[in-house]
């Protein structure tokens, strides 16, 4: 038997007007991804346990099969981990390259989507002029780490995607003041460079987590394709063997038909479970661009689905999961704590049968979202 987890990061949503009322999943021509649900079990899980915030890092993990609220410490020591930072008497911050307006106003928390290579001679002279006490170490984009001793944890930080067009709401708390003069000084430092992020914005701090390893958890080796740090280190963290793809870059022109490549060949060179993580529906709704939500979703359909499927066909007996990791809605812009739509595939079994959307799950009563990996496996 082989196994797959398809995760499009956020693309459960509210109904749009732009849509007529319906939401990107309705709107979407989704032909494979329907006739999987007419033979599956569809419903709805609750990703986001009660008290912790709708992020990625907490969705992923419960898919991931682990309870976020046994094993998340933070979103930046995941990060880190894909880093492969060591956290020993450290923790983590992750910190965006963004922009903020002359009067605060959150502009763009992603910076502009500044290439790697410019954004790691960005963290460079950031480490080269702020560091010491804190050191600085480039990630993806506008996506980094800062690590700090363990006294700056104590800090109320606000996640910048939640501030678009918004104040820029700064750290509060006993180190909030010296992660804002942080913030401050980094504005001398990008002022020197060509782009559009014009300070750092720190967050997500944590201790690294102690996370058992995937084979030990579940008896299966497992494998992982995703564009993000955030979702690598969460494979790190697990043990998968992870795949790097190349020209996925986590935003709508993503190298879709690659990822889908990734976990062929990694089910057919005896891996037993593959993940696949692509971003775009999450960037997609953070931008509140119902197009390009919609377009991911086929993109989903038509470049990864239907040669997954008919991969999988051809290697015997095979189970999919598929969800995403919260709800990113195209209205609010950032994420929400709402039950998503799930679907539970068996090429062996026909399950009921149903609709893969918002409305058509709406009735169900939601599951633990991180039972449903024992669920696909049967364990």
């Amino acid at each position: 038997m082989k196994y797959v987890v398809c995760v499009p990061d956020g693309c459960a949503d509210e109904p749009v007007d732009e849509l007529g009322g319906r939401t990107p999943l309705e709107y979407a021509r989704l032909p494979v991804l329907s006739s999987l649900a007419a033979r599956a079990t569809v419903g709805r899980a609750r990703t986001i346990p009660a008290g912790l915030p709708p992020g990625s890092d907490v969705g992923n993990m419960a898919i991931f099969g682990y309870d976020p609220a046994r094993y998340h410490t933070g979103r930046a020591p995941i990060e880190a981990a894909a880093l492969h930072l060591d956290l020993t008497g450290r923790i983590a911050y992750r910190c965006n390259l963004v922009n903020v307006a002359a009067d605060g106003t959150m502009v763009d928390f992603a910076g502009g989507h500044p290439d790697n290579d410019t954004a790691a001679e960005v963290i460079k002279a950031l480490d080269a002029e702020l560091g010491g006490e804190v050191s600085f170490h480039p990630g993806v984009q506008y996506r980094h780490i800062m690590l700090a001793p363990p006294t700056w944890a104590e800090a109320d930080c606000h996640p910048p995607h939640d501030l678009t067009g918004q104040p820029a709401l700064g750290p509060t708390g006993p180190a909030g003041a010296r992660l804002q003069e942080l913030m401050d000084r980094s504005k001398a430092v990008l002022s020197r460079f060509e782009l559009d992020a014009n300070q750092i914005w720190l967050w997500g701090q944590g201790p690294g987590p102690d996370m058992p390893r995937f084979a030990d958890r579940f008896g299966l080796q497992g494998g992982l394709c995703t564009e993000v740090d955030l979702v690598r280190g969460l494979g790190v963290l697990a043990g998968l063997r992870i795949t790097e793809v190349e020209g996925a870059n986590a935003w709508y022109d993503t190298n879709y038909e690659g990822m889908r490549d990734a976990a062929i060949d990694g089910l057919r060179d005896g891996t037993d479970l593959w993940i696949v993580h692509i971003e775009a529906s999450d960037e997609a709704g953070h931008a509140g661009n119902v197009e390009e939500k919609v377009k991911a979703l086929e993109n989903w359909d038509t470049r990864v689905l239907a040669g997954l499927v008919d991969a999988l066909n051809g290697m015997g007996p095979w189970r999919m999961l598929l969800l995403p990791d919260h709800a990113t809605p195209l209205r609010l812009k950032t994420h929400t704590p709402d039950p998503v739509p799930y679907l539970l595939f068996d090429s062996t079994v026909d399950g009921p049968g149903g609709c893969y959307t918002e409305r058509d799950t709406a009735a169900c009563t939601p599951v633990v979202a991180h039972e449903l990996m024992a669920a696909l496996l049967q364990r």
